[in-house]
């Protein structure tokens, strides 16, 4: 199938590594082992942060201009539009006016819809967001937080399907000597304000108390609150390593060298690096915001502390810093995990299977 992938929050070929463009990616590829065609229809960003009606104004009136000229150039036209990450804040201006066009399935993955928001500085982006929801022949949930808002939308509940984050495991497969040393935490994120820059201090927080325990940390990430992020870990002095910005092929080479994965997780939908971890045999200690309970079987694979609370989040690292056994039973158990729910090949039959069966219905 020819298949036109729009992400509205960010394009997969963005310069700017995060989540979300991992995610697309790993959809694009997904799509593509199931035999697909896939084109990027269009990098139209529409998010607005401030609640800038004007702003938002101007991104739905060049929304309905790339609609109008991508229908002019398209040949051949796509048999199905996908549209991945979904929500007030970044509308899709151009998906429901071109599937309609071409009287072709419309689907979403990762859609958001919150009830409370409908009016406000966002109200036009939530209506967007709810005509597009009814639209869609299918909607493809990745975090069960989000379930409740979007079915509120549907007109029919068989439309939405549940997709667990998935990953390409083959990375993760090789073994990796442990390190030698103390134990080593490993946090991995992009350092930029907002929720990020606060997990990393209520990290800091969480460390603090533990300075009587061997251990050094090891961060992957980089951004424009590194400044920030260097003074909360500057009390650590030498357990802490700065990796910076990696390249996605070696991060699962990083993390094999690691004993556990420490994030606070403050504001995470579900958090691509907590499934990262485990998948390269880690446990992790997590704040269970959003969808990120959905990842960790709390015990098992990893403990989760209320979000914010730095106190469990605290107990909760150094109960795993003082137990190699029961951290390493962890590990295995979350790499068996994700190898049986999340691997790329089982998404990618998933995925063609909910497609064919929007097309059918269309």
């Amino acid at each position: 199938m020819r298949i036109a992938f729009y992400a509205p929050l960010k394009p997969p070929d963005h310069p700017v590594p995060s989540g979300d463009r991992r995610i697309a990616r790993l959809l694009i590829e997904a799509l593509r082992l199931a035999g697909h065609e896939v084109s990027l229809a269009s990098r139209l960003r529409s998010r607005d942060a401030t609640g800038d009606g004007a702003r938002q104004q101007r991104l739905a009136d060049l929304g309905a201009r790339l609609a109008r000229r991508y229908l002019r150039h398209a040949d051949p036209p796509p048999e199905l539009w996908f549209t991945y990450h979904l929500y007030d804040r970044a509308p899709d201006h151009l998906g429901p006016p071109i599937a309609r066009t071409l009287g072709i399935p419309y689907v979403v993955a990762e859609a958001s819809l919150a009830p409370s928001r409908a009016g406000g500085a966002w109200g036009a982006g939530h209506e967007s967001v709810v005509a597009a929801l009814r639209q869609a022949a299918a909607v493809i949930g990745l975090n069960p937080a989000d379930e409740a808002g979007v079915l509120s939308a549907l007109p029919d509940a068989q439309r939405y399907h549940a997709l667990p984050p998935f990953l390409d495991l083959r990375p993760f497969a090789a073994a990796v000597e442990r390190n030698p040393g103390p134990p080593r935490l490993v946090a991995l994120a992009m350092m930029r304000a907002g929720a990020k820059l606060d997990s990393y201090r209520v990290l800091a927080a969480a460390l603090a108390p533990l300075t009587g325990l061997p251990w050094e940390l090891l961060v992957i990430g980089d951004g424009p609150a590194r400044p920030e992020v260097a003074a909360a870990l500057a009390p650590f002095g030498q357990r802490i390593r700065f990796a910076g910005a990696v390249a996605p092929e070696a991060v699962p080479g990083l993390l094999a060298t690691a004993d556990l994965l420490a994030w606070p997780a403050i504001g995470e939908a579900f958090g691509m690096a907590l499934l990262e971890a485990q998948a390269a045999g880690l446990p992790v200690v997590a704040g269970a915001s959003g969808g990120v309970a959905s990842l960790i079987d709390d015990g098992v694979t990893g403990l989760l502390a209320p979000p914010g609370d730095v106190g469990a989040l605290s107990r909760h690292i150094a109960a795993l810093l003082g137990d190699p056994s029961r951290r390493r039973a962890m590990g295995a158990a979350a790499r068996a995990r994700v190898a049986a729910q999340h691997d790329l090949t089982q998404a990618a039959r998933r995925l063609d299977a909910i497609l064919q069966a929007a097309r059918c219905a269309s």
